[in-house]
């Protein structure tokens, strides 16, 4: 919109104030740690959804800011769930009487979805809107693999734990369709009824309108259908703002500006302790993305239990799972930990497998109406390399053992097949740790086994069957966790803090220093040209840890 300020300014919050949010890049539930490499190009780092929903909050009570102004662009989150908590963010703040303003040059789905909680919502003349539905893709790379030779031999427990088949089959399966049908149905219908409710549609009409390309309508229609109010230019849109706010001047602050004003931090302490990604067993990712190291977190679940000054602790979880022994030892850590104060759940976009693991002894969980939990189930990959270093490459091997399995290893890439032996005492190992996960799930929610495992079995759930089912207690978002956190502590007057703590601009660089490069990413694309693809692929499975309790593949939903 050109308002005023560059994104590095850095504004104080004046009277007549306006606070504005840019929907554009992606948005994660949660940044821990700024990239350091922003930091030396004087880039200010991209809001997560923590940073946006608490600057709106503190806005809602500022009388010195008088509205919201929204400006979309190209816009992804990392989960509709995310948007989910922007979206209601900003409607609770028009119940202050307050104004927004939405402009965008074109809206994707889900920028449209969170600007339509504003008092007036502007498309320019010549914008889109991409209004579509949802669409939940899937990747399989089984054919892929055959043609170099590489075979994935499996070992899971449940008939829902699809996570396995983008190695094994090359279409979802009966009953991985049913329920990727059943909750994105569940989400689409969340969006749908919000969508309804702020711009006065009717759901069914919507639906209509995702299934007539509307993205390709002339923009005059979207007027017609209600969903803008007007078309219009940046400089037009600029005049409203000046007119609400009756001045030429516009003074405009970011969330970053709102959160570093002065916070109270009265009364005892609700810790907010954020849990986003994989869950490894160590410090590093298996994608160099967010994870959740369980040797850490379990440090910090540690100090937070000895924290006199902590009433209470909310986890905000956001993963799909990851390594079953990670998953054990942060469940152990937050069984502790409840043993001293509350502890409550607050579930993002995602809460699966290992992640539900370690929620399942919390004192209360609460899921948001998008989240997808569930998938109570183990399973093991193991590549088979045989056919690429023997076949394609022409490298044998040979071996001699002193024992019948000594060359038997979960830890390094196979260079045979496991043998009717090793697989039945493979079975027997992931058997029992789905016994375990099971056991644990039935204790913390204080249901028997069969009751576990006639809702088991893999099976991903959206939020409003979770709670059916009893896996979790309450649908809200992150406030309503830590109000239920402050009543569970019996604590009015209370403040919260989000932990764990950023990292060091030092430490932040070195870390990134050591996590490489795309320069030896480059080299080695250069050197192996189309084994390039396989050979990552099968990398990523090596890092992972043998058994696994987590949904493994990035499921996009469109």
């Amino acid at each position: 919109m050109g308002l005023a300020l560059s994104d590095n300014d850095t504004a104080s919050i004046n009277d007549n104030s306006v606070l504005v949010i840019k929907l554009s890049g992606v948005m994660n539930e949660h940044n821990d740690a700024a990239n350091p490499l922003d930091a030396l190009m004087d880039k200010a780092p991209t809001p997560s959804v923590s940073d946006i929903v608490q600057a709106v909050k503190k806005a809602k009570t500022d009388s010195r800011i008088k509205g919201i102004y929204i400006e979309a662009g190209l816009f992804a989150a990392d989960s509709y769930a995310s948007m989910e908590a922007v979206h209601d963010a900003l409607a609770d703040f028009r119940k202050s009487g307050k104004w927004i303003i939405a402009y965008g040059d074109s809206y994707t789905q889900g920028a449209y979805y969170i600007a339509s909680t504003a008092s007036k919502l502007y498309l320019n003349p010549q914008g889109q809107i991409d209004w579509h539905g949802l669409s939940a893709q899937k990747l399989y790379f089984k054919d892929l693999l055959a043609k170099f030779g590489v075979k994935i031999q499996v070992a899971k427990v449940g008939t829902y734990k699809s996570a396995t088949e983008m190695f094994t089959a090359d279409k979802m399966s009966d009953a991985d369709r049913a329920q990727t049908t059943a909750y994105i149905g569940a989400i689409w219908k969340n969006i749908t009824a919000a969508v309804s409710k702020s711009r006065n549609i009717p759901a069914a009409r919507l639906n209509q309108l995702a299934d007539s390309m509307v993205v390709l309508a002339d923009p005059t229609d979207y007027v017609k259908t209600k969903m803008v109010d007007g078309l219009l230019y940046t400089d037009q849109v600029k005049g409203i703002v000046k007119k609400q706010l009756g001045s030429d001047d516009i003074c405009q602050v970011t969330p970053g500006d709102v959160n570093a004003d002065e916070t109270d931090d009265s009364g005892d302490e609700i810790a907010v302790y954020y849990a986003c990604g994989s869950i490894v067993d160590g410090d590093a990712s298996i994608d160099n993305g967010q994870c959740i190291d369980a040797q850490k977190v379990c440090r910090d679940l540690e100090d937070l239990a000895d924290d006199d000054d902590v009433k209470a602790v909310v986890l905000r979880i956001n993963s799909g799972g990851g390594s079953a022994y990670a998953s054990e030892q942060i469940w152990h850590q937050v069984s502790e930990l409840k043993k001293k104060k509350p502890v409550v759940v607050s579930m993002g976009g995602m809460a699966a497998s290992g992640a539900y693991y370690m929620s399942a002894p919390a004192s209360w969980i609460v899921a948001q109406p998008m989240t997808i939990t569930g998938s109570i189930g183990i399973f093991g990959m193991f590549p088979d390399m045989s056919g690429l270093l023997q076949d394609k490459l022409g490298i044998k091997f040979d071996v001699a053992n002193t024992n019948a399995h000594s060359d038997f290893t979960l830890d390094r890439t196979p260079v045979r097949p496991f043998n009717a032996d090793e697989m039945r005492c493979l079975e027997t190992y992931i058997n029992r740790g789905y016994r375990l996960f099971r056991q644990r799930v039935a204790d913390g929610r204080h249901l028997s086994t069969d009751q576990v495992e006639k809702i088991a079995q893999g099976h991903v759930y959206a939020a409003q069957d979770a709670m059916a089912l009893k896996l979790v207690d309450q649908i809200g978002g992150l406030n309503d966790a830590v109000a239920k956190a402050a009543q569970l502590a019996k604590v009015k007057d209370y403040h919260t803090t989000d932990y764990p703590e950023g990292e060091s601009f030092i430490d932040a660089l070195l870390n990134k220093a050591q996590g490489g490069g795309n320069y030896l990413d480059e080299r080695m694309q250069t050197e192996l040209g189309m084994l390039y693809e396989p050979m990552m692929l099968l990398r990523k499975i090596n890092k992972m840890d043998a058994i696994q309790a987590s949904i493994p593949y990035k499921l996009e939903i469109k």
